[in-house]
Parts: structure tokens; C-alpha cells; sequence
């Protein structure tokens, strides 16, 4: 095990690329054109009822002060096979939806076709925290595919989960 500096970011980046997380995609429609980005800090469960799911964004950021503005936000847990859509989400320099299937919700929220887990929330709170802020939503509907599988973003790489078998049992 190796101690890491806080003073050195790019050490802090790899440490906590050593955890494994899910990829979502916050996305919306503001001034008529589709408005997103991905976030590997997104949470669930942050409250059961009512329904709350949490992610952070970055303070530098471009998109989320024209993102917070949508009345709802779409939220896809993407899958397997959305690891070119999730790099083209993440571009700073091309359409970030072009060729991408969407689904339009209510009042401005957009989700992915074919992810894992689908919301519609509107934001509740702000905190701000470091150089992030964390952005507490309020779920207002959701969707599970029970046919797709998450995908993991671990180490720098897209990964996939392995099923558990009876080898595994204990």
C-alpha cells in the first residue's frame, strides 16, 4: 500500500480511479437543445422515501450551470454497450447526442435508450464541497431494464461484472 499526497491531484485522481463505480448520464433539454454530461459519483438510495439520488459537479464545469436550469433532469445508469456513448457524452468538442436514441420525458428531462436504470428528478438541493458541489435530486419516476447490465468504470477502463457462480458459494 502507498500513502498518497493530497497536494498532488494527479495522484488523488488515480487513487480513487481504484474505485470501481457505475457511469450516468444527467442530461436534459434547455433552450431546445439536448444538454448533458456523465458522472461516475453518482449515488442511489441517498434517501427511500421520499425517493433521492445524489451526484457532484464539478465547479469548472460548462454544462452543469445550463443543465441545472432544465425543470427535470434525466438520469440513465448506462449498460454494457454504452461505452462509445459515454465517451461522446464526456467530449468537450463534438455533438455530445448526436446519433445517441433518446427519450423524451416531462418537462425537459432526456434519458438514454437501453440503460440500466432511468429517472426523471428535479434538483433539491445544492451543497457545495470542495471542488465540486453535491446535487441532491428528487426522484419523480424511474425505469429498470432487467435485461441490461451496468456498466463499470474502474481504473481508467470500462469493465464488466462477472456473475457470481456456484464456485463462488460459500
Amino acid at each position: 500500500m502507498r500513502t498518497v499526497s493530497l497536494a498532488e491531484r494527479p495522484l488523488v485522481e488515480s487513487a480513487f480511479a481504484a474505485f470501481p463505480s457505475g457511469v450516468a448520464a444527467i442530461t436534459a433539454i434547455v433552450d431546445d437543445a439536448p444538454v448533458g454530461f456523465v458522472s461516475t459519483s453518482f449515488t442511489v438510495g441517498v434517501s427511500f422515501e421520499p425517493p433521492q439520488v445524489l451526484f457532484s459537479a464539478q465547479r469548472g464545469s460548462r454544462t452543469w450551470p445550463v443543465l441545472r436550469r432544465a425543470q427535470r433532469l434525466g438520469v440513465s445508469v448506462l449498460a454494457t454497450g454504452h461505452e462509445a456513448a459515454c465517451m461522446q457524452l464526456a467530449s468537450r468538442s463534438r455533438d455530445r447526442f448526436a446519433g445517441l436514441a433518446l427519450t423524451h420525458g416531462t418537462e425537459g428531462a432526456v434519458t438514454i435508450d437501453g440503460s440500466v436504470l432511468t429517472l426523471e428528478c428535479s434538483v433539491r438541493a445544492e451543497v457545495p464541497s470542495g471542488d465540486h458541489d453535491l446535487v441532491v435530486l428528487d426522484v419523480h419516476d424511474l425505469s429498470v431494464s432487467d435485461d441490461a447490465e451496468p456498466l463499470i468504470y474502474h481504473g481508467r477502463a470500462f469493465r464488466s461484472l462477472l456473475a457470481a457462480t456456484d464456485d463462488f458459494a460459500a
